[in-house]
This record gives C-alpha cells, structure tokens and sequence, in this order.
C-alpha cells in the first residue's frame, strides 16, 4: 500500500513538472522579461503575473497547512551581505544569459539547443563558489517569518480570492467567444505554475531542477533519480509547449550564444548559494512567505537587470 501511495505521489509530481514546463512557455516566469518589459514598452503585466503567481503560492501553502497537508513551512536564511552580492551575481548573471533559471527552460524548449549550457555553467558556478567566495556561507534560520504564522481565517479568504478569480478568467474567455485556448495566455499559465509548484511542495517537497544540479556537486546522489525524473518531466512539459504554440525549431546558436549561456550560468551559481536560492526559489517560496531575504533578493537582482537594459540601450 505504502509502495502505491509513493509511485502515486511521484506520478503527480511528474504530471505536475510537465505542466509547469509547459506552462513556462506560455506564462510570465522569466524575471528577465519582465524588467524588460518595463524598461522597453513601459508596461509592467509579467511583473504583475510574478506578483500574482506568489499570492496564489502563499495561499496555496496557507491551505495546505490548514488542511494538515504540509506538516513544515519551508525554511529560510537570514538577509546579511551575502544577500547583497548573491543578488547582484543573480540579476548579473540572468541579464548575460538573456533568460533567468526558468526563462533557459523555456528557450531550450524552443530549440535553442544553447541553453542547455546554462545548466552546465550554473555546476561550474557551483563547485567554484567556495574556491571563490571565503568566509561563513549563509545559514538557515530557525525564526519563521510572519508568513507562515498568518491566521487560518486567511485561507477560506484566499478560497473566496480564487473563486473570484477563476470565474473572472471563464467570464473574459465567453466574452471572447469561448476561446477556451486562451486558458495559457501568459497571466493565467503564470499562475498555472504556481499552483502546480505548491502541489508539487506537498508531493515532494520544494523542488526546482537547480537543485538536481545542487545535490551532484555535493555528491548526494541518493535522490538523483527521482529528481532526474521531474527534471525530464519538467523539459517534455517545456518542448511539449514549444511544439503547440510553433516556436519549437532548430536554432542556430552562434559560439556567442555558447559563451554567453555558459557564462551567464555560472554567476547565477555563484549567486543562488550566496543568496541562498535561485530567482524561482524566491518567488515561489521566500516571498510567499514573506521572508525578508527573498524580496530584497529579487528586487536587487531585477534593479541590477534594469540598469543593465538601460546600459545596454545607452551604448548600442
């Protein structure tokens, strides 16, 4: 019995990994893109949906812990320079590669066979940050944030929040003439990720496919298969996505393209241990839960993006 209530986890879990790949090519996820938006069209609608993916992440875990699904809240560290630094590494680091942890996702689903390289550059930042970087590495606190302490009558609130949602989302599809395919317009696929992330929180714990490349460099290999899995899921989801919506091609990559992804993900390894954390661990679990750490993270990393778009359109 126990067996089969663990291969059913997983398979939801896997399920899940592919729904969120396929969601990525759809949805707003690329912290990137976002600030992008903004310093080039003066819009700010994929920020707004990162926003929104954490609020329905935090109510997500809120109702979970309520309904006695999710026995622990999921830990943090506490802000210090490393934080500083990581960050700047991190927005750096997605800013070269042109796609943070979940943007490569969604271009090597695509067919930009490059950014595959982001991986291996994000291991070569891993296993070179203490060579690197001397000194205490960031440690997990044991003082939880006020996210996770939020009363219980918030949840049937977030419950009203959804309901309210959902039918705001099949009301604008009827006033479209049914045009149910717009279900992964980019808003709505980004709080698809959401919702399949914090189900895959419960199945297996937090999860992201950095992670997968975390326990190798440390030798940890005891895991290594079922996070192989959900990382295999996560790109059939992510090539599935790139195929229905016709962007799925082969790309050319220059050796420029090469360069930049290597280069681009090994500060990103370099700025996901100092943080500690990656730009989708942040927003799909430090800012949820409020933790101080996680929102200075992503707001100095997407001020470093900015200036940088805005370097970028100075010189060019």
């Amino acid at each position: 019995m126990m067996v089969a209530v663990a291969s059913f986890t997983f398979l939801l879990a896997a399920f899940c990994a592919a729904l969120m790949g396929f969601a990525i090519q759809r949805g707003a996820t690329c912290t990137v893109a976002a600030v992008g938006e903004i310093v080039h069209n003066g819009t700010a609608t994929k920020t707004m949906a990162l926003a929104e993916t954490s609020l329905w992440v935090a109510g997500g875990l809120l109702t979970a812990q309520v309904l006695g699904f999710l026995p622990e809240i999921p830990g943090g560290f506490a802000f210090s320079h490393w934080t500083v630094i990581g960050a700047t590494l991190l927005g750096l680091g997605a800013f070269v590669n042109q796609a943070c942890v979940f943007g490569a996702i969604a271009r090597l689903g695509t067919g930009q066979w490059a950014y595959a390289l982001t991986p291996l550059g994000f291991y070569i930042g891993i296993i070179t940050t203490p060579l690197l970087f001397k000194g205490e590495m960031p440690v997990i606190t044991d003082t939880l944030p006020a996210g996770s302490t939020l009363p219980y009558w918030l949840a049937p609130a977030f419950g009203l929040y959804a309901l309210w949602r959902i039918f705001r989302i099949i009301r604008s599809r009827q006033a479209e003439g049914g045009n149910w395919t717009q279900l992964w317009a980019p808003h709505e696929a980004t709080i698809l990720i959401g919702i399949t992330f914090v189900i895959m929180l419960i199945s297996v714990g937090a999860w992201s496919y950095m992670d997968l490349l975390l326990h190798i460099s440390r030798g940890m290999f005891d895991s290594l298969i079922w996070q192989g899995a959900l990382f295999a899921s996560l790109l059939a989801g992510a090539i599935a996505g790139g195929w229905a919506g016709g962007h799925l091609a082969w790309h050319r990559q220059s050796s420029r393209t090469i360069a930049r992804c290597i280069a681009g993900g090994m500060l990103m390894g370099w700025g996901s241990l100092l943080v500690p954390g990656s730009n989708d661990g942040l927003i799909l679990v430090g800012m949820p839960l409020l933790w101080p750490y996680a929102w200075a993270s992503i707001m100095i990393m997407c001020f470093v993006i900015w200036v940088a778009f805005k370097l970028q359109q100075k010189f060019d």
